[in-house]
């Protein structure tokens, strides 16, 4: 074996990490393996002899890339809402009944759809310096020089993303069972056009971000919905839709999938609190939706 593949079989021990570390800065399945991959280009432009833990290297050389990226969007972006309100990150689907080690390593803190949309919302070095530092454990002097900052104004940057997080965050239900006894009422509810029941499974304060697409078809949703009424006449909509639903983990919390035909429509990620439903996350861009991994797809 010569030196270069010794290098790359260096480099997949990591993967799996570095992927992690992309995903919750960039909320983008697709757009984390770009990063991985430009990362390893990267590796292969560089003496392995200069690098003393080739870990910490390429965690702080995937920071860069997702920074650089994360820059990139937003000076494209085009829609001046607030991106924390509208924005849905590319969800992890796995099975209920079987456990994925791929994805479990990609989870590995169990980061849910309600956090990614809170770290969309924070500053891309905000965002850096406490998804490396908080979830990661990369020191303040390593990350640093990523920012452009020093190594106490990039912990400044941490502190104030880890009080927006936390500001910002609910108490959800982990156990899995009641997870899945308040969808299942949410569902039956949906069907059955029950108005009322509907409502009643929903916190009076529930927010629903959807993304259809610049293309959508089908019945149409707001990007944004918030309250209890508004959210249960938007699911009526859907569940005139004929789709039928798959119960799945969306990162880790349980979810639904919508399939047509057998061929997943939509994803639906929920935040429950309390017994309700607090959040709920819809991704039916049919562009993103192919990109995803689905739980016996092709079966």
């Amino acid at each position: 074996m010569d030196d270069s593949e010794l290098l790359a079989g260096r480099f997949e021990e990591h993967r799996g990490r570095l992927r992690a570390v992309a995903y919750r800065m960039l909320g983008s399945l697709s757009e984390a393996d770009d990063a991985v991959q430009e990362t390893w280009l990267k590796l292969g432009r560089t003496d392995p002899g200069e690098i003393r833990n080739l870990g910490g290297w390429l965690t702080t050389v995937a920071g860069r890339v997702c920074l650089d990226m994360l820059r990139s969007r937003a000076a494209r972006r085009e829609d001046p809402l607030d991106p924390s309100g509208t924005f849905v990150p590319d969800p992890v689907v796995s099975s209920l009944d079987r456990i994925d080690p791929e994805q479990e390593v990609l989870l590995a803190d169990s980061v849910g759809l309600a956090l990614l949309v809170v770290l969309e919302a924070l500053e891309p070095a905000e965002r850096l310096a406490f998804v490396l530092h908080d979830m990661f454990a990369v020191p303040f002097d390593d990350i640093a020089p990523v920012v452009g900052r020093s190594s106490a104004a990039t912990r400044q940057l941490a502190s104030r993303a880890r009080r927006r997080v936390k500001s910002a965050a609910t108490e959800p239900e982990r156990d899995v069972t009641r997870q899945r006894e308040v969808l299942d009422a949410f569902l039956a509810a949906s069907r059955g056009g029950d108005f009322e029941a509907l409502v009643a499974v929903l916190d009076p304060d529930v927010v629903l971000r959807a993304d259809a697409g610049p293309k959508a078809v089908g019945p149409a949703v707001s990007r944004l919905v918030r309250g209890a009424e508004t959210v249960a006449r938007q699911a009526l909509a859907f569940a005139r839709f004929a789709a039928t639903p798959r119960l799945v983990l969306v990162n880790g919390e349980v979810g639904v999938v919508a399939l047509v035909d057998g061929r997943p429509q939509s994803v639906m990620g929920v935040t429950v609190v309390g017994g309700r439903i607090a959040a709920m996350y819809i991704l039916a861009d049919p562009d993103r939706i192919a990109r995803l991994d689905f739980p016996g797809a092709g079966e």
